[in-house]
């Protein structure tokens, strides 16, 4: 790990959500705090919460495939999550986490590793069969800059799975 650990876990027993991305950048690897970056504002905009609710880890925990910021990749942006941290931690950490009724699995990889045989060809195919993961998942691209042209692409995203994403947030943060 070129900039040393420095494990990015948000969560609590009483939290009702889930979300799994991928790995911290070097934003969130200095401050330590989740989706502290671009991202985290078009996931929240998603969500329509406020950073004061996203980051009450009472409510809504936070956990990527990799814990610790992956370096970088020779042609741009961030190295893959190590592929040893998933299966050494998520298990135990999923165990205490009794409340969730939900679970966001945010972009390929964090869709690959639970979804498995179930997912789809290709992150779209997957992400555009959504209800068929539903109650335990749903399903969103990482909310990246690289995601405005796919969104673009596809409409169907903001039309279809943000409704119910946001009415199934708004359902569980209500209590």
């Amino acid at each position: 790990m070129p900039l040393g650990p420095n494990p990015v876990i948000r969560a609590s027993k009483s939290a009702k959500i889930l979300i799994i991305g991928q790995a911290p950048g070097t934003k969130v690897h200095n401050t330590g705090l989740s989706w502290n970056d671009a991202s985290g504002d078009r996931l929240r905009d998603w969500m329509q919460v406020d950073r004061e609710t996203f980051y009450d880890e009472s409510r809504v925990a936070v956990m990527p495939m990799g814990l610790c910021y992956p370096g970088r990749q020779s042609k741009g942006g961030d190295k893959p999550p190590r592929p040893e941290c998933a299966p050494q931690w998520h298990d135990p950490v999923r165990k205490q986490l009794s409340n969730v009724e939900l679970i966001f699995l945010v972009g390929s990889y964090a869709q690959k590793y639970y979804l498995g045989k179930h997912r789809k060809k290709t992150m779209t195919e997957t992400i555009k069969d959504w209800r068929d993961y539903l109650p335990e998942y749903i399903l969103t691209p990482h909310p990246s800059w690289r995601t405005t042209f796919w969104l673009k692409e596809n409409p169907w995203f903001e039309k279809d799975v943000l409704p119910e994403l946001r009415k199934r947030v708004k359902k569980l943060l209500k209590t």
